[in-house]
């Protein structure tokens, strides 16, 4: 029987973090399909028997660290209210988190994108994606709302595209060995990204007011 979480006692809520834990560790280590259940279970300290009573299969786990994962590189990359205000400092802040969150965990995320093919995870990957895709376009129709964008572009297609741009020099980048400096991907990423979406460097900051949200 699986035990569902909200109806764990404290020992085995710790028991199960245990598992999620030891899982995000053997993936990141040997990859989805050399990790074995009694790999995750020898690193928690747990009998085969008991990852069973929390996941009914591999799978699963994988799907939990996977959204674990995402959610970790979205908050990571979050612009909080006391930045700037001006947007192109916010893209730009936006862009910088982004790049140092795949750092620290391109390989999981990679992981996703294989097993997503070979393990019917689609869905799930495009589920984690659209938090991303979500953040981007409600930013920009915020700027298009205050006349700081392009209105003709759509929201949610031009969040997917320069989202793709970002993410595609991210492993490029970190995972290929493109040489360059953080300094001046940060900025070319966010000279395309402001140009794009019709927004130009302003010579001073924009009022914080005119951007109290996230990009």
């Amino acid at each position: 029987m699986i035990v569902k979480s909200d109806a764990l006692t404290a020992r085995g809520r710790r028991t199960r973090e245990a598992l999620v834990r030891a899982g995000r560790e053997a993936f990141d280590e040997h990859g989805y399909d050399a990790v074995r259940v009694d790999d995750v279970c020898a690193r928690a300290g747990v009998s085969h028997g008991t990852f069973y009573t929390y996941f009914p299969s591999k799978e699963v786990l994988f799907r939990e660290v996977a959204t674990a994962v995402v959610g970790e590189m979205f908050a990571a990359s979050v612009v909080g209210p006391a930045a700037s205000g001006d947007p192109y400092a916010r893209i730009e802040a936006a862009n910088r988190l982004y790049l140092r969150a795949w750092s620290a965990n391109s390989r999981l995320v990679r992981m996703l994108e294989q097993a997503a093919a070979e393990e019917g995870l689609r869905e799930l990957l495009l589920e984690l994606r659209e938090v991303f895709v979500r953040r981007g376009a409600d930013g920009l129709r915020r700027l298009q709302e205050q006349g700081l964008a392009d209105p003709a572009l759509d929201p949610r297609l031009t969040a997917i595209m320069l989202g793709g741009m970002v993410e595609h020099f991210a492993r490029v980048w970190l995972d290929l060995g493109e040489p360059a400096d953080e300094r001046t991907a940060v900025d070319l990423l966010t000279r395309l990204w402001a140009r794009a979406i019709g927004l130009t460097p302003a010579p001073e900051s924009t009022p914080a007011s005119t951007s109290a949200e996230d990009m």
